[in-house]
């Protein structure tokens, strides 16, 4: 450790770490712990709800910090949504998977909406309602992740981190992998020399595909393709992806937020759309054939494996093209062209779009904007920004497609403030 960090940690006091406070728990907070206070000190703690009364084991803070993380060690008074969690692994100082499993579905998703309205309401400033949805595919909040990293320690054994920690907690199984992930027999072999294993569930090939990271040299740094199918309706489609790509990892998402979009964009044919983030075109290939003959797709993505592989989904629709560029360079240039869209769709990563970004969109002057986001506080932040460009906030919804964690999938519409 520098000296400059000993001295910085020397001047912020002595560490709380081990201290145990009795504490009564306020409301939830964005990040799968709920706020308290003990003696005007923040804390927040993990593995409790709002309204109980549980001791609180300081995890990580010293004296003089603004906040100190803390785990529920003891519950003295219990809420009424809570649980034995069905995950002998998750709890103080053990697996950091997950957030939620001491809470029943339904409180974790009025949690869940309670973030999702606290963050609008102190970054945008807007007052939302919003019921999360729970999406269909999983059992139970259980047996839903389709994609699972699992780290291996030093002696070759796979398993998954600590909250907030790069400690391994060896297991022998995870509640809400899929059974198929289960099945590969990742946590049954050993890994010598490997840091960690991807495993992942898709469609195709119908055995789960492993990737031991980091790769050998000279292998595909995408650990190959899969195949993924979507349904929106009567309507389905089949889409190549990076195995360690970006692709929705619960089961029932992607059919799910396709459908969605596509009924709260309401493409019609003729239409210009642009498909920022676009990954692998889950959007971009049904939104060609819906705003066919006439209208065209734009799909602008960073990756370049990701467009490759969206160029192909689309290939049989000649009104889609792809940009491989960065979303805020593409759409700098697009608008120093003139070029105007009449919808758009992005979903950007969890850091969101960004002021810029939102800035530009709007001199493109779409007349709706779908915003499919995975942080409900970068959303909020976007949100803000497109404010301050004539976009209001017309329609949210929220989805749990991260059953058992604190993470929640919102999808939002903007449209022209003056609109009529």
């Amino acid at each position: 450790m520098s000296a400059r960090r000993t001295r910085e940690r020397a001047e912020r006091g002595p560490s709380l770490v081990g201290e145990e406070w009795t504490v009564d728990v306020g409301p939830v907070a964005h990040g799968g712990h709920c706020v308290a206070r003990h003696e005007g000190q923040v804390v927040f703690v993990r593995h409790t709800l709002p309204g109980e009364r549980v001791v609180a084991r300081v995890t990580e803070g010293r004296v003089g910090d603004s906040f100190v993380r803390a785990d529920a060690v003891q519950i003295l008074e219990a809420a009424p949504g809570r649980v034995e969690a069905p995950c002998r692994y998750a709890g103080p100082g053990l697996c950091g998977g997950c957030d939620f499993q001491h809470a029943s579905l339904d409180t974790q998703r009025s949690l869940k909406g309670a973030v999702v309205r606290e963050q609008f309401a102190r970054i945008a400033g807007l007052d939302v309602e919003v019921k999360v949805r729970p999406v269909p595919g999983d059992q139970e909040g259980l047996r839903w992740r389709t994609r699972v990293e699992f780290a291996v320690d030093g002696s070759g054994r796979a398993g998954l981190r600590k909250h907030r920690s790069r400690e391994i907690l060896p297991v022998d199984t995870c509640l809400i992998a899929t059974q198929a992930v289960l099945d590969s027999g990742v946590l049954d072999t050993e890994w010598p020399g490997v840091e960690a294993v991807d495993v992942i569930d898709a469609a195709h090939p119908d055995e789960p595909v492993l990737v031991p990271l980091p790769m050998p040299e000279g292998s595909d740094a995408g650990g190959g393709l899969v195949g993924e199918l979507v349904r929106d309706g009567d309507w389905e489609g089949e889409y190549v992806v990076a195995a360690r790509g970006f692709w929705q990892v619960h089961p029932g998402a992607a059919s799910t937020f396709l459908s969605r979009v596509v009924a709260l964009l309401g493409a019609r044919p003729g239409d210009r759309v642009v498909d920022l983030y676009a990954g692998s075109g889950l959007f971009a290939m049904r939104l060609g054939e819906l705003v066919a003959p006439d209208g065209f797709v734009l799909g602008v993505e960073g990756d370049r494996r990701a467009v490759d592989n969206g160029a192909h989904n689309t290939e049989h629709l000649d009104n889609v093209e792809w940009r491989a560029n960065r979303v805020d360079r593409e759409l700098r240039s697009l608008v120093s062209q003139g070029v105007t869209a009449d919808l758009a769709v992005l979903d950007p990563p969890r850091t969101g779009a960004g002021k810029d970004v939102m800035g530009l969109l709007a001199s493109m002057a779409p007349r709706r904007v779908v915003y499919v986001a995975c942080d409900p506080a970068a959303l909020a932040r976007d949100v803000k920004a497109a404010a301050a460009h004539g976009y209001s906030l017309a329609s949210l919804e929220a989805w749990d497609a991260f059953p058992m964690t604190h993470h929640v999938e919102c999808i939002a519409v903007l449209e022209p403030t003056d609109a009529s």
